[in-house]
């Protein structure tokens, strides 16, 4: 073989099999995205990421893809120049010439340095097509989620999915790993079998096969084989993508109990729960273990077939071309790069075997992202009551009712004032805590008009005040960012305030917060935040049901003092509250209600 004429061969062969395999490969993807469920969802899921736009940015994504095939492609060409090598380097070990081995040693000095630049530059574009894939969809399908708060309301639905967590953070991870190597490991598995078959064709002789002769009889054989193989394989692994799909839901849930746990330690510890907790996580692990097993049975009898028919692959060659080696047909050079090329057709066409299982995890995964997106497009489907915009908080003809149509509080009416402040009653289970989500937008069940402060404007606490990982001061002035106060000094003397001064030493130290202050001291922070944000109406959900009864009055009077204007509607079951609202509104939770103004009642 001439080489200086191969290396141009090779590079234009490059240049043609990369223009061939990008038009082939944008037709077969436009041919799974519209005739299979998993191109279809794949398509819904990330193809816009592809799609180039007027920006530079958004032609990297297709440039990097393409860049990424392109050394795959010269991967492929790498591998079959070796193979003539070993051919000329045997076939000199045999002719016994001293000057054609030190002439190949230096041909495989250059397709060695070509190989690590071209496996150097394959793994870094990988990476790099890869994070900002990542990064991308990641950003995707938190935008998504969050939008109109889907990943609230998509808990009203009868099929909301589990662990939106961990989907996103891991399935996108392992969904946008594994389309690279899938596809790569697909396009070099063909563009292989295609150049090493065309080696073996050249090498391959007659045989006699039940009296008949037939021509390149060894490439037909390789053919068959790893295809037969393939099938049987692919019948004994199909259960794996079920199996991998159940893998990940019920290890999630487990993780997802554990974490549970952890954070509801305390009360879990002051119940001596322990043995009910235990019996719970048993239960979940040994659903995680059942299905363990049931993919290690399923590999095995995989793993077993594919052992099989790659050792098998191995002496095959030999078998067949021994009878011309020893004829004096070919050479030893010869019989090496038919071992060289048959083994690398075998293992190019066993690409799609050996990874059927992660190739079923594949599957498994998209179906879990595009479930997620799916479940969010219905959570925006969910009737909402729309929330107007005013100073006032003006309810017109409010209906709010249970999941089952049952109503809780039918065509409620009123308008409170600046400053105006309205206590909530009634029994347990009667929808006090229910109104103020309607009144929030967060009730799906509810019919009628609303007109509010709205935005930064209006601000809710609940029972236990929810507290975001880092510093004191961060979930002082939780939602907004601390940034935005030009006076750090406030927050401290916030805290000495709300009974927290013992805590102004400790204001930037980041810690958990919600697992560190007791139930009181978080209602306490509450009450911090609506004097940082200064809302023009805060509503308070049995937000000092952890306080004795003097620092509860004291909170409410110091929010009067400090916030004269402030609207304030209150839900509590404490009669010591009453004396600080001057409305009054009492549910009987059977859809009536008794609204007790300073000058006389309203009913309804």
């Amino acid at each position: 073989m001439d080489w200086p004429d191969e290396w141009l061969l090779s590079l234009s062969w490059t240049l043609k099999v990369s223009v061939v395999t990008l038009v082939v490969l944008a037709l077969s993807a436009a041919s799974v995205m519209k005739f299979t469920g998993w191109g279809r969802n794949f398509k819904a899921l990330t193809l816009s990421h592809f799609i180039p736009g007027r920006s530079w940015a958004s032609w990297q994504p297709i440039l990097s893809i393409t860049a990424v095939l392109v050394l795959a492609i010269v991967g492929v060409r790498l591998q079959v120049l070796d193979s003539y090598f070993q051919n000329g380097l045997y076939t000199a070990f045999q002719k016994r010439d001293a000057s054609q081995f030190y002439r190949y040693m230096g041909i495989f000095g250059f397709i060695a340095a070509v190989n690590v630049v071209q496996v150097m530059l394959s793994y870094f574009l990988g990476q790099l097509l890869v994070i900002r894939w990542r990064v991308w969809l990641t950003n995707e399908m938190l935008t998504d989620w969050m939008t109109d708060r889907s990943y609230h309301v998509a808990n009203f639905l009868p099929d909301a999915v589990d662990n939106p967590d961990q989907r996103i953070q891991e399935d996108i991870n392992s969904f946008t790993s594994n389309s690279q190597d899938l596809l790569l490991g697909a396009v070099s598995a063909i563009i292989s079998t295609c150049s090493f078959v065309a080696v073996l064709w050249t090498l391959s002789g007659p045989m006699s096969v039940f009296g008949f002769q037939v021509p390149r009889a060894m490439t037909f054989a390789i053919l068959i084989y790893v295809t037969v193989a393939s099938v049987v394989v692919f019948k004994v692994a199909h259960p794996l993508i079920r199996l991998n799909f159940v893998k990940e839901a019920l290890a999630a849930s487990f993780r997802y109990a554990l974490v549970r746990l952890r954070d509801n330690s305390e009360s879990v510890a002051f119940y001596s729960g322990e043995r009910v907790e235990r019996r719970n996580l048993d239960s979940g692990f040994r659903a995680v273990i059942g299905n363990a097993w049931d993919l290690v049975h399923r590999n095995v009898k995989l793993n077993g077939l594919n052992i099989v028919v790659t050792q098998l692959s191995v002496v095959i060659p030999f078998i067949l071309q021994a009878p011309r080696f020893f004829s004096g047909a070919v050479s030893l050079g010869d019989m090496q790069q038919t071992a060289s090329a048959m083994g690398q057709v075998h293992d190019s066409l066993s690409f799609f075997r050996n990874n059927y299982d992660t190739f079923a995890t594949y599957r498994a995964t998209i179906d879990r992202l595009i479930g997620l997106k799916k479940v969010n497009a219905q959570a925006r489907k969910m009737p909402t009551l729309s929330i107007g915009t005013d100073r006032r908080l003006d309810v017109r003809r409010l209906t709010i009712n249970l999941p089952t149509g049952q109503p809780l509080i039918e065509d409620l009416t009123f308008t409170l004032g600046t400053g105006d402040t309205l206590l909530v009653k009634g029994p347990s289970g009667c929808g006090k805590t229910t109104l103020l989500r309607a009144l929030a937008g967060l009730w799906p069940y509810a019919d009628g008009q609303v007109r509010r402060p709205t935005g930064t404007q209006a601000l809710f606490l609940s029972q236990r005040p929810y507290l975001p990982l880092g510093t004191l001061r961060q979930s002082l002035y939780y939602p907004e960012d601390t940034a935005t106060d030009s006076d750090p000094a406030r927050g401290v003397d916030i805290l000495h305030r709300v009974q927290l001064g013992h805590l102004a030493e400790r204001i930037d130290e980041p810690r958990d917060w919600g697992r560190i202050l007791s139930p009181g001291e978080q209602q306490r922070l509450g009450f911090a935040r609506i004097l940082l944000n200064r809302p023009r109406i805060a509503f308070l959900d049995e937000a000092t049901s952890a306080m004795d009864a003097g620092i509860e009055l004291m909170l409410y009077r110091l929010l009067r003092d400090d916030l004269p204007e402030c609207t304030i509607v209150s839900v509590a079951h404490h009669h010591t509250l009453e004396s600080v609202h001057t409305n009054h509104l009492d549910l009987s939770g059977s859809g009536g209600w008794a609204l007790s103004e300073i000058s006389g009642t309203v009913k309804g």
